[in-house]
């Protein structure tokens, strides 16, 4: 029997955008992990209750971490780190909901990845092992293009290389002398007067709080399409002066901030957060070593929205690039592991987080790895399950 999981995700998903969450649809029909990213939602409406695996220290989540939410960015002081990038879920839950979701995204990869079942059990043991061995320490560290290796160096030099006017030359259209967004349908969707007035109005009235605000002056408004999982809710790219024009333009993305599909599975108190942005863009900044460039949370018509520097969306790393080199991938799990012990150590003792030493003694008590895993395998077969049934009986149509 099914378990209607298209009538689930329709429910989910019924107040989106119509065009983008058509999109989105399509994108979660391409293969399993696609589905995974694009179905958070369902991961915690399965979450098994009363389970033993909950009885984890409370740290602050990205809430939907998976091998494509991590990734390298500017900071706000302008060097460059390799870090968690999704925080559209984040909130205060056991340990082990954000880890049982990276295994299982592992293992649902492993097929697209051209993996076999034992080389992707490695890999989780591998990222266990270093989240383990990152959390006893008790130490916070940052991924830096120093003290990266392997893949993620790799990934981290070629940021740190570009060229701002390449980045720009690939979003944009020059008309004499000036830059406009190229309206591709691609990556970027045209507005129409009224929502770039009202963008415009907002950007210009959080400007004029800022140290300079003739650097967001804004030229050009579009729609932005991009990722999976958010497909549908409002997302707008602003192009705006910068340090001048036209190849010291920035581009802004301002991004629609929905509450926690793990709102309603939740049986730890969370703070009161005046919107949803404001919780988005504070458990960033408390994760995080170093935040992207300009973060901030800001409301426009009744709606709260995150707002950053919009940067390269290819700035992850492709994993297909492992060549069959099963060293090269366990080297980029080990860092996501250390990655996310290091989050969890910085935010503790943070509003109900758990503080060092119970994060120590949680990484010495081996016995939860084992039963976390063998839910992961467990959960990982059923993703492929759902995504056969999604993939056989969902219709296109966003209307329901």
């Amino acid at each position: 029997m099914g378990r209607n999981i298209a009538g689930r995700i329709q429910q989910f998903n019924k107040d989106r955008n119509p065009d983008r969450l058509r999109l989105k649809y399509q994108l979660m029909k391409e293969d399993s992990f696609a589905f995974f990213r694009g179905t958070c939602h369902l991961f915690y409406e399965d979450w098994p209750q009363q389970t033993p695996m909950d009885k984890a220290p409370l740290v602050w989540i990205c809430g939907d971490l998976h091998l494509q939410n991590f990734g390298s960015y500017k900071g706000d002081n302008r060097l460059v780190y390799f870090d968690i990038n999704d925080f559209d879920e984040a909130v205060l839950a056991p340990a082990t909901w954000e880890l049982a979701r990276f295994l299982t995204s592992v293992l649902v990869s492993a097929r697209t990845q051209s993996l076999k079942e034992p080389e992707a059990i490695a890999l989780c043991l591998s990222f266990l092992q270093a989240h383990a061995n990152a959390l006893a320490k008790g130490k916070a560290r940052m991924v830096e293009a120093d003290t990266a290796d392997g893949m993620v160096k790799d990934l981290l030099a070629g940021v740190k290389e570009r060229p701002r006017k390449d980045f720009l030359d690939k979003r944009c259209e020059k008309k004499i002398g000036k830059r406009r967004l190229l309206i591709d349908d691609r990556r970027f969707a045209a507005v129409n007067a009224e929502e770039r007035s009202h963008v415009e109005v907002v950007m210009k009235s959080w400007a004029s709080q800022q140290q300079n605000p003739g650097f967001f002056e804004p030229h050009d408004v579009a729609h932005r399409i991009a990722g999976v999982g958010s497909l549908g809710v409002d997302r707008y790219v602003l192009l705006v002066e910068g340090k001048g024009s036209p190849d010291q333009n920035y581009l802004i993305d301002l991004k629609e901030a929905v509450p926690s599909s793990l709102q309603p599975y939740l049986g730890v108190r969370q703070p009161t957060w005046s919107n949803e942005a404001e919780r988005m863009v504070a458990i960033q900044e408390r994760v995080q070593g170093t935040s992207p460039a300009l973060l901030a949370a800001v409301v426009m018509n009744h709606k709260a929205y995150v707002l950053r520097e919009l940067q390269p969306d290819q700035d992850k790393i492709d994993l297909i690039n492992w060549h069959g080199k099963l060293r090269r991938l366990e080297a980029v799990v080990e860092t996501m592991g250390n990655v996310v012990a290091w989050a969890e150590l910085r935010s503790g003792g943070r509003q109900g987080s758990a503080i060092a030493d119970e994060l120590i003694a949680f990484a010495q008590a081996f016995a939860w790895q084992a039963e976390l895993l063998e839910y992961a395998r467990h959960y990982a077969l059923q993703v492929e399950a759902d995504y056969l049934e999604f993939s056989n009986s969902m219709t296109l149509s966003p209307s329901v």
